[in-house]
């Protein structure tokens, strides 16, 4: 299978700042005016006018900036729904990054549909890279499809401008359209629960039952691996190499003193639930680095384990993703 660092040369800029987990996902609109069979997409966000800067639900321009910051991002990468029917809201969300982080905060965007000179124009100086998805039932016929034309305009509008698809039959039809691309990108087809009867009906599998792989996938790209300009982003990419190196980079600017930060991203603290509303004298004896919240004292691990047998109480030690996200695991003490 083949991973992003063996081909680090051939990547999109855009995708070169995603290894590195230096990209924030800027989430736009669910809404789109297709229905591919194998989109992934949650319900909670599917077909709705929500707003994502990576899982987190934006409220004002403050939102985004502010995640961007947290994970200290270089760049961000604009995706759906459909970016195009939220045209408007895409260019100031742009210029917003932009203009805060300056011009060399690159942003890529994904689109479904064939965007014309009229749609393209509004986002020069915005966005760096345009990645056009188009549907399995073009590929065959790609040269005289209206993609063929978008990839063209865009070009002569100065986007780097490349093709991302999903692993599919076919996909040796996109050879025709490699010279005039600077990029094929193709992502490992993933199973998801708003995918899966999709995905039975075709007789399709997991590969293992370690990542959300389909099986066989990646063979359907192996057509197309000769050509430096085609890479392939593995499912399990994804799960342990992107999202580990973002949640570090939030991790280093979000932990608090007394977390440590794990390889994976994650951190680790310890919680005492003090018995009668008092932090215990044990910790009052030497200055330590405590949070107190209601009958929740968290503090470093390895103090909570040294002096468990002189605290009364509850004691747990906690994993989770940084910045108040999913608690992953709980270990009594």
């Amino acid at each position: 299978m083949i991973e992003p660092d063996d081909r680090m040369p051939r990547l999109a800029d855009g995708c070169v700042l995603c290894y590195e987990g230096a990209k924030m996902v800027l989430f736009v609109t669910g809404r789109c005016g297709r229905n591919c069979w194998y989109c992934p997409l949650s319900d909670t966000r599917r077909n709705l006018d929500v707003v994502y800067a990576n899982d987190r639900l934006v409220g004002s321009l403050d939102d985004i900036i502010e995640e961007a910051e947290m994970m200290s991002a270089l760049g961000t990468g604009v995706t759906g729904g459909e970016p195009f029917l939220v045209l408007d809201d895409v260019v100031r969300y742009c210029r917003l990054l932009k203009e805060h982080f300056g011009p060399d905060h690159h942003i890529h965007l994904y689109t479904g549909i064939a965007p014309k000179k009229a749609q393209l124009e509004p986002l020069r100086g915005l966005v760096d890279e345009v990645r056009l998805h188009p549907p399995q039932e073009a590929w065959a016929g790609i040269l005289k499809s209206p993609y063929a034309a978008s990839v063209r305009i865009a070009r002569d509008l100065g986007f780097s401008i490349g093709i991302e698809v999903p692993s599919l039959p076919g996909l040796e039809a996109l050879a025709a359209i490699l010279p005039e691309l600077d990029f094929l990108n193709i992502n490992e087809l993933e199973w998801s629960e708003t995918n899966a009867d999709a995905m039975r009906e075709r007789n399709l599998d997991l590969e293992d039952g370690l990542h959300n792989a389909v099986g066989g996938a990646v063979a359907w790209a192996a057509p197309l691996l000769g050509d430096e300009k085609v890479h392939v982003c593995s499912s399990a990419f994804k799960d342990s190499v992107q999202l580990r190196e973002r949640l570090k980079r939030i991790a280093e600017n979000t932990a608090r003193p007394f977390d440590e930060i794990t390889d994976d991203g994650t951190i680790v603290y310890g919680v005492l639930e003090i018995e009668g509303g008092e932090v215990p004298q044990a910790l009052k004896e030497d200055i330590y680095d405590l949070e107190v919240s209601g009958t929740h004292v968290e503090m470093a691990w390895w103090v909570l384990a040294e002096l468990r047998e002189r605290l009364p109480g509850k004691k747990e030690i906690v994993e989770r993703y940084p910045n108040g996200g999913i608690v992953l695991e709980v270990t009594p003490l």
